[in-house]
Order: structure tokens, then C-alpha cells, then sequence
């Protein structure tokens, strides 16, 4: 599959999405939404992909939204704008909803719209020279469609400065915030991914897809329905296929086939 603003591949049972517009450091316009919006969806039905690879090509990661896109949606009625926004939305929400390990490689500077696309991965891994910030203020903007995301991975009290102020903050204190969730060094950054997606592959593909709908959905129960929802699904997990041959498999000490 070839595409305008992204690299897209498949080996070894990993998926991996590249943003390609290094030069405007991968910043995003409607194009490359379309065309993750295809990626991931293709990702989402293929039975062979088990996690996926998040990454930018050159220095950077994303940079949020194209100028050159601005110059044209800043003329936009209402309307024109909602359905433009939505997209944006629309492909969060793909992501974060994966039935697949995401595994955001942060190479670089995630600013604005970007720092979205490290918060809907799963597991994010930066660079220790990577940046983040939200300059959505600076710009009369705010963080809206990504801001679901963020909350949920670093907590409203640990973002309402930065969603203010906007100020840029370094790697560690994007791990500090809960934004990230290792550091390493630039050099180190492809071996950290690779040891990650080898963990992600001896995994159950199922159980994975069950975990990250445990995980959406009892942040939102109550005590009393969470209850009943993971009693529920545990029992009728237990009678699966794959979790009877993940059983089998540790009780003759062996590995799994999957």
C-alpha cells in the first residue's frame, strides 16, 4: 500500500505506521488523516498483525497541524470546520479503541495535535531529547479533540498547567506527568521498541483485545457493575480456545501456540 504522508508495513506480525512529512517535522493535514484513518482500519481487520509501531520519520514525531492546512480551514464556516474537526476525532478514537497494542516510538518533538498521538498509544517509549507541548493557547486554540485522551492517561490536575501555559516540557517530566511511560536514550530508543513488541508477541492476541475493552469500559462502572461486567468476562475467557491452550501450555511448561 503506498500513501502521500505515511509509510506503512507489515513483518513479523507487527504493523508499523511511519508520519512521513519530515520536512514540516510530520506535522498532520487532512490528507494524512485520511490516510491513517485507512491504515489503522486495515490494521484493525487484519488477523495477522498482533501490535503496531506509532512513529515519525526524521527528527521529529508530530508537530501538530500543518500551517499550510491552517491557512485554509481558518476561513472555514461552521460547519466546514465541524466536519474537518471530526475527522480528527474520528481517527483518535480508531486508535485509542484498537483491539491491537499500540506502541507509540516518540523519536522526537511531539507539539500541539501530536502530543494526541502519544497519548492513544498504549505504551509510549521516548526519546530522552524528545519535547512535548500543548501551543494550542498560543495560537487562540485549545486541546480539545486530544483532550479526552490526555486526561485519562495523565489526570486533569497534572495537565491543567500545561494545557494553559502551553510551556514545552522535556521527556522526563513527560514521564513524570504520566504522558510517556519510559525514557531512554536516542540510540537506545529502536532496541526499547523491539524488546517491547517481542513481550507484546508472546502474548494471547485475545486477551489483549479483552484487556483493552476491561479497560475502557470499567473506568466508566461503578463499583456494583464492574462487579458483575468482570465476572462475566473472565468466566466466558476461561472457556476460550486460546485461554485453554495459554492454561495447557503453563501447566506442561511449555510456550503457548500462538
Amino acid at each position: 500500500m503506498s500513501f502521500e504522508t505515511i509509510v506503512y508495513t507489515i513483518k513479523d506480525r507487527v504493523a508499523r505506521v511511519m508520519l512521513n512529512r519530515p520536512e514540516v517535522h510530520n506535522a498532520f493535514n487532512d490528507v494524512m488523516f485520511r490516510e491513517l484513518i485507512e491504515v489503522f482500519k486495515d490494521i484493525q481487520d487484519n488477523k495477522e498483525v498482533r501490535s503496531v509501531v506509532l512513529t515519525g520519520a526524521g527528527k521529529s514525531y508530530c508537530a501538530g497541524a500543518d500551517i499550510n492546512w491552517m491557512r485554509k480551514v481558518k476561513d472555514y464556516t461552521y460547519e466546514e470546520n465541524y466536519a474537518d474537526t471530526y475527522k480528527l476525532s474520528e481517527l483518535l478514537s480508531l486508535i485509542y479503541a484498537l483491539p491491537k497494542p499500540v506502541i507509540g516510538r516518540i523519536n522526537g518533538a511531539a507539539i500541539g495535535g501530536g502530543v494526541g498521538f502519544v497519548a492513544i498509544c498504549d505504551i509510549a517509549i521516548a526519546s530522552k531529547d524528545a519535547l512535548f507541548g500543548f501551543s494550542e493557547v498560543k495560537l487562540g486554540l485549545i486541546p480539545a479533540c486530544i483532550s479526552p485522551y490526555i486526561i485519562r492517561k495523565c489526570s486533569e490536575g497534572k495537565v491543567r498547567e500545561l494545557f494553559l501555559t502551553g510551556e514545552r516540557i522535556s521527556a522526563e517530566r513527560a514521564l513524570a506527568v504520566g504522558l510517556v511511560n519510559r525514557v531512554v536514550l536516542p540510540e537506545a530508543l529502536d532496541s526499547a521498541v523491539q524488546e517491547l513488541v517481542n513481550q507484546l508477541i508472546d502474548s494471547g492476541p485475545n486477551a489483549m483485545r479483552v484487556c483493552k475493552e476491561l479497560l475502557k469500559e470499567v473506568s466508566q462502572m461503578t463499583l456494583d457493575e464492574a462487579k458483575e461486567y468482570t465476572t462475566r468476562v473472565l468466566a466466558e475467557l476461561r472457556m476460550s480456545d486460546e485461554t485453554q491452550e495459554g492454561m495447557q501450555a503453563f501447566l506442561d511448561k511449555r510456550k503457548p501456540k500462538w
